[in-house]
């Protein structure tokens, strides 16, 4: 099958590399000329036969340009597929805007990061049947062997929220991890700490994919001496809280998650300064300058 891609960087190079061993026909457009089979949109475009399908793996604030512009290239028939971490709502408006000139849309969450070429990727498509059946071949692809990672989400909007949730349960996962480890670092216990969470990877209940790449940075920076204890987000807690609050789902430790990314930006917390005034104020407790 015929696929175009637009945007090949740690995801949608391996992607592109994983669809050709599979033996796809790729043909892939990024911004930096050295990883492009085609210097424009207009070539990709061009290059593929009708009905096309391309995904679109570009970072949330170029894909609605991305797509403007795609539009204006494709034609009734071709279907666009966004595998980016687009929120949710943006699906909806842009999939009627698509279906005026005939072209589909499918949004698609994509996990598994730069191990995908190796291990596969979990597929999660909103959209219709009949778009996600054009596309088949292309996720079988890239899913991983076997009965698990893909599943069509529901109607448009789906594969995104669902992949939302996924990040939002990431978050709560690495900080239950980032906790145990803290706590077994601070401990006059235990001496071995790589050692312990090494010994998690077979047999217990807390083994997954998640704890063997904390074993893995460990392996190669046992103290995380190298590393600052600072966290970026990319939105998609956000959106999960956000969605917790709307529809009234406790969401303890996925916001506390969130919250704890939030703490580890700074470096003197005005929160603690105002904790330590009051507790100066009311009780004569010391401070500290």
């Amino acid at each position: 099958m015929q696929l175009g891609i637009i945007g090949l960087g740690k995801m949608g190079g391996n992607m592109r590399e994983r669809l050709r061993r599979a033996g796809h026909d790729v043909v892939g457009y990024d911004h930096h000329p050295e990883r492009s089979d085609v210097s424009s949109l207009e070539e990709l475009v061009g290059r593929l036969a009708p009905p096309r399908v391309v995904w679109c793996m570009v970072p949330a604030d170029v894909t609605e340009d991305s797509i403007d512009t795609l539009s204006g290239l494709m034609s009734d028939g071709d279907l666009i597929i966004d595998g980016g971490n687009s929120k949710f709502t943006d699906d909806a408006p842009r999939a009627e805007r698509l279906a005026k000139n005939g072209i589909g849309y499918l949004d698609c969450g994509v996990s598994g990061g730069i191990w995908g070429l190796q291990n596969g990727y979990g597929l999660m498509v909103g959209g219709t049947a009949e778009n996600v059946a054009k596309a088949q071949p292309i996720f079988d692809a890239l899913k991983p062997e076997g009965d698990y990672g893909f599943s069509h989400a529901g109607d448009v909007g789906a594969g995104h929220y669902a992949k939302m949730v996924h990040n939002g349960i990431e978050y709560g996962l690495m900080a239950a991890y980032a906790e145990g480890y803290e706590l077994l670092h601070a401990s006059e216990y235990v001496t071995n700490v790589p050692g312990v969470i090494k010994s998690w990877r077979e047999g217990t209940v807390v083994r997954s994919w998640l704890l063997d790449l904390l074993d893995r940075a460990l392996d190669e920076d046992p103290e995380l001496a190298k590393l600052r204890g600072y966290a970026d987000d990319t939105g998609e807690g956000r959106w999960t809280v956000d969605e917790g609050v709307r529809l009234a789902v406790p969401l303890n430790v996925i916001a506390s998650a969130l919250f704890a990314r939030f703490a580890s930006r700074q470096d003197d917390s005005p929160a603690m300064k105002a904790v330590a005034a009051l507790r100066n104020q009311f009780g004569g407790h010391a401070v500290h300058n």
